[in-house]
């Protein structure tokens, strides 16, 4: 069988969104350890074993890919200790966590969210790869129009409203081009988590991106080591 998540999951991410300070959470971090955190970094270590078939060059590893339960609240006006869903990532091996585009998932009382791309470039990142955009647009169109990736909602994200300067409006990459994120995503019922069908549909989605993501890479890679990639 594969890892799941289960009813008690949603029970106590629910139980958590109403009961949101440190000592609620201490008293029953026993359950969090049982019916969120185990199941999590079940399914993060299986992903380990299924991403070397098509991802081989994200990492999945609970020490990297798991988001700690607590909010940073030194900036925010929301001072809940807690983050109320349950989330990992899966960034790549050269750029590292939270650089670049990854796959990632998250659980949450309402919710279902598994996607992934390149969701806060920085200027220069975002230069390089539209660049790479306007060098191999028909690779990108091929990933972003397959049937399965069409099945998602197509290429999502913010985007501009002109094309950037440096491109020519006519380019046939020019609604690719404006886009300032890059993603791709299904949103599911919260119930979803807990359903039989739930580790494979997570799988096949995430195969679905990862051509998207590895696409996305492929210049800020050439950046970090000095070897472009096509």
């Amino acid at each position: 069988m594969p890892p799941s998540f289960t009813p008690k999951t949603l029970s106590f991410l629910r139980s958590l969104k109403r009961n949101n300070d440190r000592a609620w959470f201490h008293e029953h971090r026993e359950a969090y350890e049982a019916h969120v955190r185990g199941p999590m970094m079940a399914i993060v270590e299986q992903l380990a074993t299924d991403f070397r078939a098509f991802a081989p060059e994200l990492v999945a590893d609970p020490k990297v890919s798991l988001f700690r339960p607590w909010r940073d609240t030194r900036f925010s006006h929301d001072k809940a200790p807690l983050k109320t869903n349950v989330a990992a990532v899966f960034p790549n091996r050269v750029l590292g966590r939270m650089n670049g585009a990854g796959l990632y998932f998250e659980v949450a009382p309402a919710h279902v969210w598994i996607g992934g791309g390149l969701y806060a470039p920085d200027a220069s990142q975002l230069h390089a790869v539209r660049e790479h955009i306007a060098a191999h647009h028909r690779q990108v169109d091929a990933i972003v129009t397959s049937p399965a990736f069409k099945k998602l909602g197509g290429l999502k994200g913010d985007t501009l409203t002109r094309v950037p300067r440096g491109f020519a409006v006519d380019h046939p990459a020019a609604a690719y081009l404006r886009h300032k994120q890059f993603l791709g995503f299904r949103e599911e019922p919260a119930a979803f988590a807990a359903s039989p069908a739930f580790y494979e549909r997570l799988v096949s989605t995430l195969k679905t991106l990862a051509p998207l993501v590895r696409f996305l890479n492929a210049p800020l890679i050439g950046r970090a080591t000095g070897k472009p990639l096509v």
